[in-house]
């Protein structure tokens, strides 16, 4: 009884931190497998788009994955002289640099640069001949966690609209045409732990144990993009205060909240074992110093630059923007009629409040990245600059699912057409492959045959196209 006063005095009542129910404006209820069906086609429609197009490698970084994926199916993460010019020489048989971006040790090995999760979670598609596969089978993955949260949190189509929205942008499509990068790889964990973990807290009534399992899920989840992309911790450090901070009002027990620290605290342990045996000490990395930098002097020219190419790239942008002021707005207001619609609006004002922290937290620290003020400067590199903004695309969906879902229908249509048409835009304008100052690298033909061209030039069929068969004496 106190612990109900309490949540009453706050205006927060249980009630309001169980699923809405899904239904029309005349009472029927939207059936949920119809929500599902759309939205599973918008996905295969994004997988067709992808696959439909002739792979290429763009970036160094393209090359240091692949090497990596490749190293590790034949069971090594660190190669001998012997073993990486052997697979060098076999990756650039037919033009181009082979591997890129790896560093030599003092230990004499050779190792990737980047952190080395990624190619844990490809290298079994490369066993399977099926390396584009990589970025579309964890994209399944953040849908379907964004479908589960959206619904739940938003109700009737709110899962479509989320999927559509993080399926269909410029930088989505991009990235998971771009196989061995891991850009669209870790956005879709984060993405379906996001929506995982807003499901669990958002459905009260659930079994404990069911709500507990698929916290676990969601923090596995963002504990392997970190895994991959170490700057992801900031967004699992918000996931993290946020379960907390929400535990009364979400009725999650501190047992449960004890079992999902103690996941990310053990997978904490893991990543920086990993990064002892591989680089020599748990907070080394294959960079060296100065490579990666963050610095106030980057804030400015990137706040000047970077919002074009995150709208062209990311147009929901704006939808989710729009969210976060309204629901502000209506907050401040107190628009709604009776205490059942404030809660309403308390209730999206925290998880659009938990969100939003976490969307700004990733996107103020790569405001004063370095890299990225020089990326910007002429022509070229587009959209693919803005890969480090991307991880959080599902919590810009979910946001961005909240407006649409507040429009009439036939609006909210238009608005998801218009998006996806301009991700197709996007997506094919040959301007948006143009990679400025990188080396020269090889064309393919599809015949096989190399021509020498530059990465400037439109893309066409990849190297990839040869790694299947690939197999490097590793001595």
């Amino acid at each position: 009884m106190a612990r109900s006063s309490r949540l009453h005095r706050t205006g927060l009542s249980l009630n309001q931190f169980t699923r809405p129910v899904a239904t029309s404006e005349t009472g029927e209820r939207s059936p949920l497998a119809t929500e599902v069906a759309v939205a599973a086609g918008v996905f295969v429609a994004m997988c067709v788009v992808v696959l439909m197009r002739s792979p290429q490698l763009l970036e160094p970084d393209d090359y240091a994955y692949r090497a990596s994926i490749i190293a590790l199916s034949q069971g090594h993460l660190l190669l001998t002289n012997t073993q990486y010019f052997a697979l060098k020489a076999q990756l650039s048989a037919h033009g181009g640099p082979g591997i890129e971006q790896w560093v030599h040790l003092s230990s004499g090995k050779w190792i990737s640069q980047k952190n080395p999760g990624y190619p844990f979670f490809g290298v079994i598609f490369q066993w399977l001949h099926s390396l584009r596969a990589i970025p579309l089978f964890y994209g399944a993955f953040g849908c379907a966690g964004l479908f589960f949260g959206a619904r739940t949190w938003l109700g009737r189509w709110g899962g479509f609209y989320v999927v559509a929205l993080y399926c269909f942008s410029g930088a989505a499509l991009l990235f998971a045409w771009r196989a061995t990068m891991s850009t669209f790889t870790d956005a879709s964990l984060i993405a379906g732990g996001t929506g995982l973990l807003l499901g669990v807290l958002l459905r009260r009534d659930d079994p404990p144990s069911r709500r507990f399992m698929l916290g676990v899920l969601a923090f596995l989840a963002l504990d392997c993009a970190v895994f991959i992309r170490y700057t992801d911790v900031v967004v699992l450090g918000v996931a993290v205060v946020v379960v907390v901070c929400f535990a009364r009002v979400s009725g999650v027990s501190w047992r449960m909240i004890a079992g999902w620290c103690g996941v990310v605290a053990a997978f904490g342990v893991f990543d920086l074992v990993i990064n002892h045996l591989l680089y020599g000490g748990v907070f080394t990395t294959g960079y060296r110093s100065g490579i990666v930098t963050f610095g106030v002097s980057a804030i400015a020219p990137n706040l000047e630059r970077m919002p074009s190419r995150l709208v062209d790239g990311v147009p929901m942008t704006i939808l989710a923007v729009v969210a976060v002021l309204w629901i502000a707005i209506r907050v401040v207001s107190h628009r709604g009629v009776g205490p059942t619609a404030q809660g309403t609006e308390r209730r999206d004002a925290l998880v659009a409040l938990a969100l939003a922290v976490g969307w700004f937290a990733l996107w103020g620290l790569y405001s004063a990245y370095t890299w990225t003020v020089g990326q910007t400067l002429g022509p070229g590199n587009p959209l693919h600059v803005v890969r480090f903004y991307v991880p959080v695309l599902g919590l810009i969906a979910l946001l961005g699912a909240w407006f649409l879902t507040r429009l009439p229908k036939w609006p909210a249509t238009a608005l998801i057409a218009l998006i996806m048409g301009l991700a197709l835009w996007s997506y094919v304008t040959p301007a948006n492959d143009i990679i400025v100052g990188r080396p020269p690298t090889a064309r393919f033909s599809q015949s096989g045959s190399a021509t020498a061209s530059s990465v400037a030039n439109l893309p066409g069929p990849s190297p990839m196209g040869e790694i299947h068969s690939v197999e490097p004496p590793m001595n």
